[in-house]
This record gives structure tokens, sequence and C-alpha cells, in this order.
């Protein structure tokens, strides 16, 4: 399947692209970008084909079957739907939206072109995750009772789109998506209601620092932490009745080496003693890519549709008016 990529993003280029192109099942034709001699210079140092100057002219390509859209969060909704008009399958980088109300376009755009559209959560194609969800499911650290995770790290840069509030900057986007989307993997259910304390910038106006509590029924909860200007780190912990699990590096594993998790039982306080799982090297935006390609050539169903990147819009969005009413919020799954 041949793919194009509207954009010269960082994540596109650094990451995203360079782990697609270790694929034989897929190849990256052409990129876009708005400064042509940029896009140039970025298409000979990736070794891509085609370079365009404009996002309209790589949608223009017949030759282009799918696209990889890593554009700022408020032009998300806006060129996937342009992409899905144009006939391109896409694969949206998240959030899939800036909110549920713009999400939900997709739904009717997705339904008029016939094409698929995705959410690029790469965590859920990388083993370390799906084992993890083995171990819960199968019952091997009793029953499951929370997830803690915790994402940060120290950007203040005020050029960096992420500190941009008008455009959808922000930890809770940007990094609190996967602090809400690793529980709903886990449990393979969705929050019934939230509450969140976020402490934002005075001077970018973005949320910088997020906690939150989500209760997904029955005894299940899941915390997290997130922040875009504390100390870099990542981790998340799985607690059940008899065992835990520790994801040592869960959002952005070093793709040359062994991804690690840590399975501990009941009897054993400290992760010292607990039982050690390493995963060959992998990649996780290569098999995120293959993926796709395989969802959009008929190969396998679509495992995540439109929908569930919605769900996931509706709990961010109970987060943030948490944060506003300083009371807990349902999640309203209709």
């Amino acid at each position: 399947m041949k793919w194009g990529v509207i954009s010269t993003a960082n994540i596109g280029t650094a990451k995203v692209i360079p782990a697609m192109q270790q694929s034989d099942k897929l190849e990256i034709r052409a990129i876009a970008g708005r400064d042509l001699e940029k896009t140039r210079e970025v298409a000979e140092n990736l070794r891509i084909p085609r370079a365009y100057g404009s996002y309209e002219e790589l949608l223009a390509d017949p030759s282009i079957e799918a696209v990889y859209n890593p554009l700022p969060n408020h032009l998300h909704v806006e060129w996937t739907i342009k992409a899905l008009e144009a006939g391109k399958h896409v694969l949206c980088e998240k959030p899939i939206g800036l909110n549920t109300e713009d999400a939900e376009r997709l739904i009717e755009a997705r339904t008029k072109s016939g094409k698929q559209v995705l959410e690029a959560f790469m965590v859920r194609h990388h083993p370390q995750w799906q084992h993890a969800r083995e171990l819960v499911s199968s019952g091997q650290i009793g029953e499951l009772t929370t997830i803690q995770s915790i994402f940060t790290y120290h950007n203040t840069n005020p050029a960096d789109v992420r500190n941009k509030k008008d455009i959808g900057g922000g930890g809770l986007l940007d990094i609190g998506c996967y602090c809400v989307i690793g529980p709903r993997y886990i449990t393979g259910r969705d929050p019934v209601r939230v509450v969140s304390l976020m402490d934002k910038d005075p001077k970018f106006g973005t949320d910088r620092l997020v906690s939150g509590l989500l209760d997904f029924g029955s005894g299940v909860q899941a915390s997290f932490v997130c922040g875009t200007q504390s100390a870099a780190v990542q981790r998340v912990h799985i607690l059940g009745t008899e065992g835990r699990i520790e994801i040592v590096m869960p959002y952005n594993p070093v793709p040359e080496n062994p991804a690690v998790i840590r399975v501990g039982t009941q009897k054993q306080p400290s992760f010292d003693e607990a039982r050690e799982i390493s995963f060959p090297v992998c990649n996780q935006y290569t098999l995120q890519g293959e993926n796709a390609t395989a969802i959009f050539n008929g190969s396998i169903e679509v495992d995540y549709p439109i929908e569930d990147a919605i769900n996931n819009m509706k709990i961010l969005d109970s987060l943030a008016r948490s944060a506003r009413t300083g009371s807990w919020e349902m999640v309203d799954h209709k």
C-alpha cells in the first residue's frame, strides 16, 4: 500500500516515517508541507520519492492510497476529512480531535467516503501491552483493582505547538490521552465517571499538570498524573488482588532495546523480587503502520474504529470539565 504524509512534523519525520519504512508491507510514496524547499529536503533525507508544497497536491495524487496525518491537534479533523473526501484511508495522530463534537464529524465523513480512519495509539500494538492485558484477563494477578499511570516531560518552549492553547496544546491532550487509553485497553471497558485536578501555565494558558481518577465501576479504578513542566518519567503499575505488573517504559520504549515488564505476586513487596519478562526488539510505530495497512487493504477487520477514538475523546472532555467544576463528571458513552 502506498502512503502519503501530510506535514513535516517531528513526530512523523523522526519516529513514525522511519519506522514505517522498515516494513516491506507498505511504502511511503510522498510527503507534503507548506514550504516546498523544506519538504524536498525532508523527502531527500528520508528517501521519499515525492515532495509536495501543499497538502492538497498530495491528496490529489491518485497513487496515494493512505494518508498519515501528524498535523497539530486543531488540524486533525479538518485534514482527515479532506483526505477521506479525496478517497484516502487515514491514520490520524492522537488526539483524534480537539473535543468530542469536533471528532464526531469524522463518522459521517468515513461513511460517505467508504474509507477507514484510525487513531494512532501505537502502544496498543506493542507486545508488552498485549502481554500485560493477557496476564490480567487470564487472572494471573487475581481480580484487577487499579491501574496507575504517570507520563511527564519538561518543555517550556513558547514556539512548541504543545504550549499553544488556541491550537490544542496542553498536557491532557498531548500525553494524558495515553493515561486514558492504557486503562481502557487493559480493562476493555470505559470509565463511568471521572474527576481531575489541573494546573495551568500562567503565560501559555495550557494545562501543565493534570491528576485524574477514573471510575470503571465494580470497584476498578485508574489514576494518573501527566505533566509538561516536570522531570521526565513514564511508568504504569497494574494491581490485582494476587499480584501486580509494572510496565517500565510504557509509552516510548527504546526500539533498539528489548522492552521489559515486571510481574510480582502479593507476597513480594519489592519489584526486585519480581519476575522480569522481556520482549524481542521491535518498533511499535512499524507495527502500527502494518496494522493500519492490513485494515485498509481489507486483510483484517477494524480493531479500533473511529467510535473508539470518540469514546476516548469523551473521557478527555469529562476530565477537562471536572477540572473546571471541581466535581465528579459522568462520561456519556451514548
